[in-house]
């Protein structure tokens, strides 16, 4: 844990970088990041919910949803925390088809909040690109 940032840091940073959606903490109190992690610890502080791993907090978020019956993209992010203050470990890029089965999985290790790719850099991972079309050739008599 090289380098934590504080909340608001953390928070600040990774929305800059397009995570700018809607956040679970460990699978509970949707919300944007910061406030989403603030829940989380005011109700573990409260005895209402506790830590599932000792010293990573899982967040997660979708940065592609075009509704129920479409393909989504979700990401987990693995966060170290420490005292109140965070950054990112691992994280986890899936592409589902509507039924939930996996298309394409990225899996991101040794992050931290700086290296952390941009929405569009981590969307781009899970997306079949087009290969570029090329129009078939006329061929026909030559004289």
């Amino acid at each position: 844990m090289d380098k934590l940032l504080d909340l608001d840091t953390f928070a600040k940073t990774l929305t800059e970088k397009g995570y700018n959606g809607y956040f679970l903490t460990q699978a509970d109190y949707p919300d944007k990041i910061k406030d989403s992690i603030n829940r989380f610890l005011e109700a573990c502080k409260n005895g209402t919910d506790k830590l599932l791993y000792p010293d990573l907090l899982p967040i997660q978020t979708y940065l592609e949803w075009n509704g129920e019956d479409k393909p989504k993209v979700s990401c987990h992010i693995w966060v170290a925390h420490e005292n109140g203050k965070f950054d990112v470990r691992k994280m986890e890029i899936e592409r589902t088809d509507r039924y939930g089965h996996s298309m394409k999985k990225s899996e991101l290790t040794n992050l931290t909040t700086g290296s952390v790719p941009t929405a569009k850099e981590a969307l781009a991972k899970v997306l079949d690109t087009p290969k570029q079309q090329f129009s078939p050739r006329k061929r026909g008599f030559k004289m």
